[in-house]
């Protein structure tokens, strides 16, 4: 290999020196300017910037910013400029000696390098050898990523052991990177899918991948990414990516069908969402003839359904003795025949038509009878459905139904497609193969969806055009043609948004009891029509044929409500609150998921910028800069004198307001900031809002209308802060005064004998049950939720918050609906409640039920130190709550000044008084009091020992320190109560000699402090 003159050493030597100079200067242009001047001096280019390049200091991995790298992105300007200069014509001698130099370079773990110098050097002619030599001693260095994006550029993929890169690369959480490694290379494929498929297996232990790649130290995070749960996403998301077989993930394919099957027990015996016909077949699907699964299906029953029904299924399976979960095989000895064999479907009398009247009065119902459902299998059936669906200024309503896979299995083909018009519904049966296979359907499907004459209606169709790909491959050669289709699913949404502040969906409160809350159509379907859909068989298996009486029963309503809903939206449009023309309101949510998470170092910085104030809205300087120290100091207000629009960043601000007594409207996440802008000019609210739409929102509203919260500060410091700020008199009497779930301010009484005379004939409680009062609390099994109230509620009740109320005439007895359109949330109500609670409390706008729990005490707990108590009988209010709720013996509420003040004999005698109390009930025992002390500390003070043992029985944290760093060993060391320490350094397992360090110090000084913190410590000698 030829070198460079010494003259030209020289130039290079003084090049560099001056580069370095300028670059500690920071003058970046100068070090352009000088770059390009050298390599125009330079009588061999090519070498002098390697002389360069290997003179550059500090070169940092993955940094741009070096001076390096300016020099060789400035030679690639200007080589474009001087073509001339490249490796054409140089003796192969000396190519290949720049090329191995350069390729030196690409060591240098320096990323920014490779593209410039691979053209340059024309690297991809070197020797194969050569290059994977080189990448060898990368991977050696353990610069894994390095090694692939080399090998990668090089094209080195299949001369290369996959797994000593990859396997690295997704133990460092890069397999997008590993993935790219493979791309392309259908061998490399189907090894990466298998190797992580193989770490799914139950015995897999990381163990193994730590002994193979020893230099490897894995952080807390990148450990929890190599889990059977995370991996078999990624093996499925990969397996469709690269078309992969199912057969060569069994691991994967076999760990997502265990969680089917946990989530079909849930459905079942939990949620109770399942019918156990549906439950039955989807349970056969999964297990299939896998004896694992089979076992572990037995298994999940004893824990879900009981030893019979695991006996049942062990026996239909032929499940070995050794295999069954302990007690299984003794149930199966004493089953009798007839619950020994196969399973029966429903006969055709256990499915009829018609449905029970309890579910005629709870859920939606088709307004005609079953022979206008017409279920469709040959084309002279289609063709009578074409001519009356084809109809020009006709409305369709569209579903479609597919078996569930439970994620096991890819996207399924359609079933079933439902196309309902007037008084008719066809039902289009996918499953008859001479049927689907026929090019008249799927013409019959593109003049349906291309005719803008005909309105077809649907909800969140975008999952029903992705199965129609799926079933017919061609509408993806050619795409399907929409026109005239309205995705009723944007209504809703739009109709949420328009009916914040009345029916707030955006916030979701505590549902209690049996039944979730209504999503998605069967919200909108209740909200617009009064009653939700019985979504009971959507899980059905909906390819076995025939189908029951109540999946044609609910797909053909699936495909109706939608031309009722819409009709009576458009009836009355203002109603809801949209426009005229549903037609014209915009699909999708504005934004994206992506663009609302900011990143970690947009995080970063705004947390650098903004250890500013608090709040930038009032007041600010002449350039809009917070005056630090101005607090607000209007009069004192009400809470329900404060009216706030929360942007989407400070829900959890906004819930807790609310919960307080606060007007509050709150954004959705899709809303944009100038939404609440609007608002708050239309309605004079004040915004809440946090980082930069700060400014956009306070030149749009003005000084005083706007203010900014810091998103570091848990919600309800910042809900407590706000308090302070406009200086809000909160009272008990506010707590809950508004609906938590729609922000209304008016509530009806209806006392428990009305409550449960409704649950009877609605059919949410049987008829022969009886609700007796309890009359002694403290021989009930206590509800941990629920505080009992006294016969006398009604009439003068504890807990009267600061609301509007409403009389019971405004309850319809009949539709039991409200002026407001709301329906009585009956589902949400418990019929185990009634004996517990004298009175319920009804939302008028929204119809939600509440009832007094330990809740109220909670929030009274949080918010102490903005609580005003002022008279005294708001002061009794709240004691006798307190000493009747779920926390008996221990004062659970505060105010800014105590009443009265007992002395530590009167605290230990009423202590004692309380202990019988505090054994039937629930409570917080390591929850702090006023004074900064739990139960446990202020039983210490008192040297109450019998206190402190039950106080220790129950939970009691005996290292938990107080708010001046006591705990309560010490305050006992200290106070000289020696029984007691002798009691705590039992259970706390002290060493002896510890234990004796103590008891000779408490007997010799016991009022040196001290000496207090060597006493507490566990290795005291």
């Amino acid at each position: 290999m030829s070198k460079s003159s010494p003259p030209e050493d020289a130039d290079t030597a003084d090049l560099l020196a001056c580069l370095l100079d300028l670059w500690t200067r920071r003058e970046l242009e100068e070090v352009r300017s000088e770059a390009r001047n050298g390599f125009s001096d330079f009588q061999d280019p090519l070498g002098g910037l390697l002389h360069v390049l290997e003179g550059c200091p500090g070169t940092l991995k993955g940094k741009t910013t070096t001076l390096g790298h300016c020099v060789l992105m400035e030679f690639v300007r200007w080589r474009q400029s001087h073509p001339q200069v490249s490796l054409e014509g140089e003796p192969l001698e000396r190519v290949h000696g720049l090329q191995l130099r350069a390729l030196s370079l690409l060591s240098e773990s320096q990323p920014s390098y490779t593209d410039p110098l691979l053209d340059i050097y024309q690297l991809h002619s070197l020797d194969q050898g050569i290059l994977l030599d080189h990448v060898h001693k990368i991977l050696a260095l353990g610069c894994y990523k390095d090694a692939a994006l080399l090998s990668m550029k090089l094209k080195l993929q299949s001369e290369l052991d996959m797994e000593q890169i990859c396997v690295p690369l997704i133990m460092q959480d890069k397999l997008s990177l590993a993935e790219s490694y493979v791309q392309g290379h259908s061998h490399l494929e189907e090894r990466l899918v298998r190797l992580l498929d193989s770490w799914c297996d139950p015995n897999f232990n990381l163990a193994q991948l730590h002994r193979q790649f020893p230099g490897l130290c894995l952080s807390h995070h990148q450990a929890e990414r190599i889990q059977p749960k995370m991996l078999s996403k990624q093996v499925f998301r990969l397996k469709e990516h690269f078309n992969i077989d199912p057969a060569l993930c069994p691991n994967s394919v076999t760990k997502r069908k265990v969680d089917s099957l946990r989530f079909l027990m849930y459905k079942r015996f939990v949620e109770k969402g399942m019918s156990e016909e549906n439950w039955i077949d989807h349970i056969q699907a999964t297990v299939a003839d896998s004896p694992g699964l089979q076992v572990h299906l037995v298994e999940l029953l004893v824990k879900y359904s009981g030893l019979h029904s695991a006996a049942q299924w062990s026996m239909r399976y032929r499940i070995p003795k050794e295999s069954l979960p302990m007690g299984v095989w003794d149930v199966q000895q004493s089953l009798p025949p007839s619950e020994s064999g196969e399973f029966e479907g429903p006969s055709p009398s256990a499915d009829p038509w018609e449905p029970p009247p309890a579910h005629k009065d709870r859920y939606y119902q088709l307004p005609f009878a079953k022979d206008r459902i017409h279920f469709l299998r040959t084309q002279e059936q289609l063709e009578l459905c074409r001519q009356t669906v084809l109809q020009p200024g006709s409305q369709v309503g569209v579903d479609m139904e597919w078996r569930p896979a439970f994620g096991s299995l890819p996207r399924q083909r359609v079933a079933l497609i439902q196309l309902a018009v007037a008084e008719q519904v066809f039902l289009l049966d996918l499953c008859e193969t001479s049927f689907v296979e026929q090019d008249h359907i799927v013409k019959f499907i593109r003049e349906l969806f291309s005719d803008p004459k005909i309105l077809k209606l649907g909800y969140g169709m975008s999952g029903d055009l992705k199965s129609l790909l799926v079933t017919w491959p061609e509408f993806s050669e050619e795409p399907l043609k929409r026109d005239g289709v309205l995705d009723l699913l944007n209504v809703h949404q739009q109709m949420q948004k328009n009916c914040r502040g009345r029916v707030d969906r955006g916030l979701r409160a505590v549902e209690v009891g049996e039944g979730s809350a209504e999503k998605g159509l069967s919200l909108m379907v209740q909200q617009v029509l009064g009653k939700p859909l019985d979504k009971m068989e959507q899980l059905s298996n909906w390819e076995r044929r025939p189908l029951r009486n109540s999946q044609l029963r609910y797909a053909a309503i699936d495909a109706f409500c939608l031309l009722e809903v819409y009709l009576t939206l458009s009836q009355n449009p203002a109603r809801f609150h949209l426009p005229a023309d549903l037609c014209s309101i915009p699909g999708g949510q504005a934004g994206s998921s992506k663009e609302e998470k900011k990143s970690k170092k947009e995080k970063e910085k705004q947390k650098q910028k903004g250890k500013q104030a608090k709040c930038r809205g009032v007041p600010s300087d002449a350039c809009g800069r917070v005056q630090p120290g101005v607090a607000y100091r209007g009069a004192s207000i009400k809470p329900q004198q404060l009216r706030v629009v929360c942007d989407n960043m400070l829900q959890g601000l906004g819930r807790y307001l609310r919960c307080l007594g606060v007007d509050v409207l709150l954004l959705e996440n899709s809303d944009d900031h100038r939404v609440a802008a609007q608002l708050a000019q239309e309605e004079g609210r004040v915004i809440l809002t946090s980082g930069q739409p700060f400014q956009t929102l306070r030149s749009q509203v003005g000084e005083g209308r706007c203010l900014a919260v810091d998103c570091s500060e848990k919600a309800r410091d910042q809900a407590a802060w706000v308090l302070q700020h406009f200086n809000v008199q909160l009272t008990p009497t506010d707590i809950f005064s508004r609906c938590q779930a729609c922000n209304g301010d008016e509530y009806m009484r209806l006392p428990r004998e009305d409550m449960a005379r409704i649950l009877r004939e609605r059919g949410f409680m049987p008829v022969q049950a009886q609700v007796k009062e309890v009359e002694n609390w403290e021989e009930h099994e206590p509800l941990s939720s629920l505080t009992p109230v006294p016969r006398e509620a009604l009439e003068d009740p504890r807990y009267s918050p600061h609301c509007r109320w409403a009389p019971a005439s405004h309850l319809d007895q009949q539709s039991l609906r409200f002026p407001s359109g709301a329906e009585l949330q009956l589902h949400t109500v418990p019929p185990g409640l009634l004996p517990r609670i004298p009175v319920f409390f009804i939302c008028t706008t929204c119809g939600k039920v509440f009832w007094e729990g330990s809740h109220f005490e909670r929030v009274l707990n949080q918010f102490q130190n903005v609580l005003h108590i002022e008279t005294e009988t708001d002061w009794d209010c709240t004691k006798n709550r307190q000493s009747n709720g779920a926390h008996r013996g221990f004062p659970k509420y505060v105010a800014t000044t105590r009443p009265r003040v007992q002395s530590p004999l009167a605290r230990q005698r009423d202590g004692s008084r309380g202990i019988k109390n505090m054994t039937n009930c629930e409570f917080n025992v390591n929850s702090f009091g006023p004074e900064g002390q739990t139960a446990l500390h202020q039983s210490v003070i008192d040297g109450n020992l019998e206190l402190v043992k039950l106080l220790v029985k129950f939970g009691a944290d005996i290292r938990l320190a107080n708010r001046e760093g006591w705990s309560a060993l010490h305050i006992a060391a200290f106070g000289g109560h020696q029984d007691i320490v002798l009691y705590l350094i039992t259970k706390a397992k002290y060493s002896s000699g510890a234990r004796m360090f103590l008891l000779s110090w408490i007997s010799i000084v016991q009022r040196q402090s001290w000496l207090l913190s060597q006493s507490c410590n566990r290795e005291a000698p």
